[in-house]
């Protein structure tokens, strides 16, 4: 007979840890229904967001610049960055000043797929979140703080 398990929470419903993951699970769900028939995933969907809110302060947005933009591997960024450059998404180019670093730039292509995008994932977002117990801008501050707290993980 197995030895018995001690558990901190006396239910998996206790568990803050365990409901994130599930709600996690649950809107990559949503996003993925929303994202799907534009040809993108979630992740190639935060990279496009990431370049986009960048070449807003500069024309010159490298793949190391997308990677700290979103705390992400640069290694699948670079992964990924290909595939989107395969569907015509970004185009990468030669830095002027450092001739390792490759310029990420937005294609009319991909600045279209991404506004359809940002306005489908913006709307389910609202409609997922919304909830009449609590404030979404509470959540939103609540959450920065869980993220300002745990930025050791990265």
């Amino acid at each position: 007979m197995p030895k018995k398990i001690e558990f901190h929470f006396n239910s998996p419903e206790d568990s803050p840890g365990y409901l994130l993951g599930q709600l996690t699970i649950l809107w990559q769900r949503k996003q993925k229904r929303v994202l799907d028939p534009l040809d993108l995933t979630q992740t190639q969907f935060v990279l496009l967001c990431a370049l986009a809110w960048l070449s807003r302060e500069s024309d010159a947005v490298t793949q190391v610049d997308i990677a700290n933009q979103g705390n992400a591997d640069r290694m699948m960024v670079s992964k990924v960055l290909r595939t989107l450059e395969e569907k015509q998404f970004i185009t990468r180019s030669e830095h002027k000043v450092d001739t390792r670093a490759k310029v990420i730039t937005l294609t009319s292509l991909g600045e279209s797929v991404l506004q359809k995008a940002l306005k489908a994932i913006e709307a389910a977002d609202l409609e997922f979140f919304n909830n009449p117990t609590f404030e979404m801008p509470a959540l939103n501050k609540m959450m920065v703080n869980l993220i300002d707290q745990n930025k050791d993980v990265l």
